[in-house]
């Protein structure tokens, strides 16, 4: 269902970084449809007045949506964000943000003409002094609230067409996990009633730009909150691996010595609380999660479902995954064959 993703996508390329500004969510924005805030540098509406950008009419994509979702005004996240916000900045140039305050990804500098370049490396390449650093970042992500943007716990139904908000804080890092939950959760339709056959950042076309926009917007928070402009997000590169080598104490947290399901309390992450693993519970209730705390993370490498995953890919299928030259095919799902984007989502 991810030919919805692209207008998804859309709306965080143009006129917004993320889901809900804080400056918009309030009755006086979701009453009048627009989040136009003013720029910080001038106070005027999306920094009009150093032409940054204006408040403009949102454009929606009229391309016809798949049949996978046979509805139509069901769900806010059809034609995105047009539910909440019928109007927001457009920004000119190189800025971006919901008040185009900020550079567009590869830029910086006052104007955002500079160019910047940045590397993402493999996290066994680097220092111990940068690894404990990163771990240190994702610490503090996740123990440091979102200033910029605050969470819907409601549907517009539920928030009675925006008369009621309902919002709430977040912190830095679990802002991206509700984000993607919120991206790829089923449609309430009512009652008990639920359409799961939908995916907003999945199984479709739009699957990779919407996973690196979310990359990019989550190393520039993490930038923001650090003060470190040069952060990038290091990789694990999984090829041929037998077992998972991120798994321990020096990096995502060994396995804990009495429960095989839990984390090491050696490990930073056994002290965290994991948010939105309950769908059913969610969809039961008609409800979104409201990222409240479910519990400690729960992993067990090396014991999961082999009918489903017997093993980590190796060399010769990146290769053949690599080799493919169609980027889609239909019908452009879960189903679509030699297709790179699919094959690459496994």
């Amino acid at each position: 269902m991810l030919l919805f993703a692209l207008g998804f996508l859309f709306v965080i390329l143009q006129p917004s970084t993320g889901q809900f500004p804080r400056v918009c969510a309030n009755v006086q924005s979701l009453l009048s449809k627009e989040c136009c805030p003013p720029w910080d540098g001038d106070g005027s509406p999306c920094g009009q007045l150093s032409n940054r950008g204006s408040c403009q009419n949102i454009l929606l994509s009229q391309a016809p949506l798949g049949p996978q979702f046979p509805f139509s005004g069901v769900d806010d996240r059809e034609d995105w964000p047009s539910v909440f916000y019928n109007r927001t900045c457009r920004c000119e140039g190189n800025f971006m943000g919901f008040s185009c305050g900020e550079c567009k990804f590869g830029f910086s500098g006052l104007n955002c003409t500079e160019r910047q370049v940045k590397t993402r490396r493999n996290i066994f390449q680097l220092t111990t002094s940068e690894k404990n650093k990163f771990l240190a970042y994702l610490n503090l992500a996740k123990n440091i609230p979102s200033q910029d943007y605050v969470i819907a716990t409601g549907t517009y139904t539920q928030m009675n067409n925006g008369s009621n908000p309902m919002f709430r804080d977040i912190n830095v890092y679990d802002l991206f996990v509700w984000m993607h939950y919120y991206a790829s959760r089923d449609t309430l339709l009512g009652g008990s009633n639920v359409w799961r056959d939908i995916d907003f950042a999945h199984e479709a076309p739009g699957f990779l730009p919407w996973h690196r926009v979310f990359l990019l917007m989550w190393e520039r928070q993490i930038q923001r909150i650090t003060g470190d402009e040069n952060f990038t997000i290091p990789y694990w590169d999984w090829r041929d691996a037998e077992d998972c080598e991120v798994c321990n104490d020096e990096y995502m947290g060994g396995r804990h010595p009495t429960n095989p399901n839990l984390l090491s309390p050696a490990s930073i992450f056994s002290s965290w609380q994991v948010i939105c693993t309950r769908s059913e519970e969610y969809n039961s209730q008609q409800a979104l999660c409201s990222a409240t705390s479910e519990g400690p993370i729960r992993r067990n490498p090396g014991n999961n479902d082999k009918s489903r995953t017997p093993r980590l890919p190796s060399s010769a299928d990146v290769e053949f995954c690599l080799s493919l030259t169609q980027y889609e095919s239909g019908p452009m799902d879960k189903m679509a064959n030699y297709s790179f984007r699919n094959t690459l989502e496994g």
